[in-house]
């Protein structure tokens, strides 16, 4: 099988790539990626001579028909995700993550590609105070950026019904895990306190995230690419649902960093209280659970940041 993985140079994709390679040695890997900020080609320094590697956008037309000519698979991973740059600049967003979406599926439609994988997101759900949303569930985002990928989820979703185009469509929870962007939530608090600053939590520190290990939403993808029903969402998540404060308590204790070190600053706009997903659907119809204990990933990601510190440290 032949893939095209946008995307593939940031946090997730670059997993998922490695993940490709190591339980299907026989697919070929095209990875196309604009390396902005949040793509680091070296994320893939161990890879490169495995892949084809295309710099790219995938808002340009001539840059995605050459990625994913002869491709049997196009897994979308490419976006603008940080909630914070999109309530200061929306627009990249609806241009990436919209219109980069169509320009992918008008081009995997043209190519014929036999499944569309869309990387989506819990945001898209907004907020929940008890419970858990269902992939049936109505969507109602609270920012710009879980807007712009609600919107694409729904322009793939429409391929779906108007083209029978073989999409599918997975919807995570908060990844983490080692080379993750320094600007995540997690990264942000490790690195800070490994440096002795203030580390900065919205509010009252009291939102609610679920968290997944990134190896373990990788083998969902990977489910779904593979043995998904087209024009289906599965919802994937960690079980692991942490307040912000929770989580940076648990880093200043691994660290042995003082708990005054937390900081509270004023609460950006729109802040969901908590994000939470039922993945029954997807556990019944793929078999899949999580694999990775979250308080082990959690101490081995502190301990990748601190013993890689060129990689966030420029």
């Amino acid at each position: 099988m032949r893939l095209l993985i946008t995307g593939g140079a940031g946090f997730i994709g670059s997993h998922f790539v490695r993940y490709t390679l190591e339980n299907h040695p026989r697919d070929e890997i095209v990875v196309l990626d604009k390396l902005t900020y949040a793509g680091n080609i070296d994320n893939l320094k161990d890879e490169m001579k495995e892949i084809e590697f295309i710099k790219g956008d995938i808002c340009q037309r001539e840059d995605v028909e050459k990625g994913i000519r002869n491709c049997d698979m196009a897994v979308n991973f490419a976006a603008e995700t940080h909630v914070d740059r999109s309530i200061i600049e929306a627009g990249t967003f609806v241009l990436t993550d919209v219109y980069g979406t169509y320009v992918l599926l008008e081009a995997s439609k043209k190519e014929g590609v036999e499944r569309f994988v869309q990387i989506s997101t819990d945001e898209v759900y907004g907020s929940i105070e008890r419970g858990s949303f269902k992939e049936t569930d109505p969507l109602n985002p609270s920012n710009p950026y879980s807007a712009s990928k609600a919107a694409a989820d729904h322009l793939v979703l429409s391929y779906w019904h108007t083209h029978k185009a073989p999409v599918v469509i997975t919807r995570s929870t908060n990844n983490f895990g080692p080379r993750q962007h320094p600007e995540k939530l997690i990264p942000t608090l490790v690195i800070n306190a490994l440096q002795d600053k203030p580390l900065p939590l919205y509010g009252s520190g009291k939102n609610v995230r679920d968290w997944i290990y990134v190896l373990d939403n990788c083998r969902a993808i990977d489910l779904v690419a593979r043995e998904g029903h087209p024009g289906e969402i599965y919802n994937v998540a960690g079980g692991n649902e942490k307040q912000n404060l929770e989580i940076a308590q648990l880093v200043l204790q691994k660290l042995g960093r003082p708990r005054n070190l937390i900081h509270f600053i004023s609460d950006r706009p729109g802040h969901d209280r908590r994000y939470s997903l039922d993945t029954a659907k997807t556990r019944k119809d793929l078999g899949w659970a999580p694999q990775h204990d979250f308080l082990k990933s959690l101490e081995q990601t502190i301990e990748w940041y601190e013993e890689n510190r060129s990689f966030w440290k420029p």
